[in-house]
């Protein structure tokens, strides 16, 4: 008699057609069972005298019930987490894209004109289908985390030409980011909105009441905007501006009344298209405006979240990288338009000054680089982007010998040098980093970190006595710090008083502990004050493509590739970076591959110890035309091919493909490879 139909073993789950002793898959004792289904079969019977015997022998065992409402239990419980997208917070914060705030202030000599404050413009993370109102708020909260010194509101939301954001430019939809973005084609870190005290603005927009003789008109959208000024809530004063515009529009000879620093606008521009509706769109968003702080407690929670999120970066944004830094600057390059460069390795720098004075040369047009061989042929083949890479490399090895720099290796700054400021070197030195860099090939690695966090913007400045190259001055500040008394210190800055006089450092010292602050401030003097006109015009260059801009936003990311980095490319950037193009798996050539790239680690280690004639800054130069990783990355990205029918490596540094031998012992590789690369011209082909 079968006591179990549907059974399974409790062991390991196998199905059985009848209960027996044993289970014929784990070989388990099932005796147990048979005690426990007669149990619940008469438990669970209502009436066991007239139940028959076939009908309790087939209730089924607790094993295969407890098996089945356990899964049940665990199907509910999947079902009941929430995979979507809205139990998914991290890619909404990814969704924020960076902007800018600034604050407007009245000229200080004009009360009339509004200008913007320097210094105070910051970087606002926000939705890009903030309305204007959020916007403000988001603005608003932003500076005021930031600046303890803002004064209580109301404050307004403006375009850099001080017109109120209230619709999209050129249009009559309300503002969104996204739409003034698509419109204004920018990238999003390169709008800027300013905020303004209301009551500064309003003294700039309206005229005074006793006054008919002037005229003071912004933008259309102003003009509308006040027109719808008439609802019974709003103040009296708020209708001024509509009025005068009515007046004063048909007077004749308004035009004689205007004065500086006020924009007027046409008869034309102001009726041409005719007002829509204003009482839609003017006075709902006034309706919305009335309304405003349950919005605006909502948003400074989410505002505070960011600040907090962001406050150990300094106004810097963390997801954000230095490849999608130089990828927004290189927005405006346009890749149908090339300003070409003839350059001979013999002499790089007269190449790029010629190229880079060329009337026709422009920082937006691609770079179409040829170089030219002893003999004087030019090179055959397209940049695509290996000569040009290999031309910025060189460019950049050459700038740190010029005259316009001193200091040690690593660590130079900026001096004065009357030919080059004939020349004007300066700017074109700042303009060559900039477009360098923006233009996908590396940067200087040579500059003074003093020198980098100056143009910055950065307050901190720390350079040691060594970077002085003049060692009467070096000398002399040294006994400066090494005075252990106030009596030797007074004698010291006694015997070097004219060297300290000319900084304007000579002074009376009270404390030893001074010398610190005589031998600082002299530095900065040497560095950064004698040499102050050089620098504006060196930074003048760096604002090329925006580049200064992004340096001072995203110091952090920006500055390494500018000053000397003491982290050098190893043998394992170069193993990672290269991806090898492999046959298929169990082919005689794929076995042939694989030992192959056993080869090439082994020589990276081998470059990396001095164990062979080149470097492994040459290999990757070898291949790219880059003997350093650029801030832009590598694009396309770096692949290892195999050839048959060369004993020597070959490179195409446009598309960065290394080609490697396939020998039959790792000497001969090492051998082959060290003659190619030694021996190859600038593209890296032997």
């Amino acid at each position: 008699m079968d006591f179990c139909r549907g059974m399974f073993c409790p062991f390991c789950g196998k199905h059985m057609n009848s209960l027996t002793r044993f289970c014929f898959t784990c070989g388990r004792c099932l005796e147990f069972l048979k005690d426990a289904n007669q149990t619940e079969t008469q438990g669970s019977s209502r009436h066991p005298d007239s139940a028959r015997p076939s009908e309790q022998t087939e209730q089924p065992c607790p094993s295969y019930k407890q098996f089945m409402e356990y899964r049940s239990s665990k199907s509910k419980e999947r079902q009941s987490f929430n995979y979507g997208p809205k139990g998914r917070s991290k890619p909404k914060e990814r969704k924020h894209v960076q902007i800018n705030v600034g604050l407007m202030v009245p000229h200080e000599t004009n009360g009339a004109d509004l200008k913007p404050l320097r210094g105070k413009t910051l970087p606002l993370f926000t939705d890009p289908e903030v309305a204007a109102p959020d916007l403000l708020k988001q603005a608003v909260q932003k500076m005021r985390t930031f600046n303890k010194d803002m004064h209580e509101g109301p404050y307004i939301l403006l375009y850099p030409d001080c017109s109120e954001v209230v619709h999209v430019p050129g249009s009559e939809k309300p503002f969104k980011l996204a739409d003034y973005k698509k419109e204004i084609g920018k990238a999003y870190c390169r709008i800027t909105f300013f905020i303004c005290l209301e009551k500064h603005y309003k003294r700039v927009d309206t005229s005074d009441s006793d006054s008919d003789s002037e005229i003071v008109i912004t933008t259309r959208s102003r003009a509308e905007f006040n027109r719808a000024d008439t609802l019974v809530f709003e103040p009296q004063n708020r209708s001024t501006p509509k009025l005068k515009l009515e007046d004063e529009r048909d007077a004749p000879g308004h035009s004689s009344t205007i004065q500086p620093g006020q924009i007027v606008i046409s008869d034309a521009e102001d009726l041409d298209p005719p007002e829509t509706n204003p009482v839609k769109t003017s006075c709902y968003s006034k309706y919305t405006d009335l309304y405003s702080p349950n919005v605006e407690q909502e948003d400074e929670e989410l505002v505070a979240v960011n600040v907090k999120n962001f406050q150990h970066t300094a106004m810097e944004e963390t997801d954000i990288t230095l490849p999608d830094i130089i990828a927004n600057l290189s927005l405006p390059i346009d890749h149908k338009r090339v300003s070409r460069f003839n350059i001979s390795r013999a002499n790089v720098w007269d190449g790029a000054v010629r190229g880079f004075k060329r009337t026709t040369y422009s920082e937006t047009c691609d770079m179409l680089v040829k170089f030219t061989d002893d003999t004087g042929f030019l090179e055959e083949g397209i940049d695509t982007g290996g000569p040009r890479r290999e031309f910025l490399t060189l460019l950049m090895k050459h700038l740190k010998d010029r005259p316009i720099f001193d200091g040690p290796e690593g660590h130079r700054f900026l001096v004065y040098n009357a030919n080059a400021v004939r020349e004007d070197e300066y700017y074109l030195a700042g303009k060559m980093i900039a477009v360098s860099v923006v233009h996908g090939g590396p940067g200087p690695h040579f500059l003074s970190k003093d020198l980098v966090h100056y143009l910055a913007g950065q307050p901190s400045f720390k350079a040691p006595i060594n970077v002085i190259t003049d060692e009467e001055i070096g000398k002399a500040l040294q006994e400066i710090e090494n005075a252990a008394s106030l009596g030797a210190l007074h004698e010291c800055m006694m015997r070097h008083s004219t060297m300290l006089q000319t900084a304007g450092c000579l002074r009376h010292v009270a404390t030893v502990e001074e010398k610190k602050e005589i031998v600082s401030d002299y530095l900065q003097w040497y560095i950064i004050d004698r040499n102050s006109s050089v620098i504006d015009r060196f930074r003048e260059g760096l604002s090329t493509l925006e580049f200064l801009t992004a340096l001072q936003q995203h110091p952090t990311l920006l500055a390494p590739a500018l000053c000397h980095s003491e982290k050098q490319l190893t043998a394992f950037d170069l193993e990672i970076l290269f991806k090898p193009d492999l046959s298929p798996s169990g082919s005689n050539r794929r076995l042939k591959e694989s030992q192959t790239m056993g080869y090439w680690a082994d020589y990276l280690l081998d470059c990396e110890e001095g164990q062979a004639a080149v470097s492994v800054e040459d290999v990757l130069m070898f291949a790219t035309g880059l003997s350093s990783l650029p801030p832009s990355g590598l694009e396309p990205l770096p692949q290892i091919e195999f050839l048959d029918d060369s004993a020597f490596p070959m490179a195409n540094t446009c598309s960065n493909s290394l080609k490697l031998p396939l020998l039959d012992s790792y000497t001969l590789f090492k051998s082959q490879m060290d003659f190619g690369i030694q021996n190859s011209p600038g593209f890296g082909c032997f």
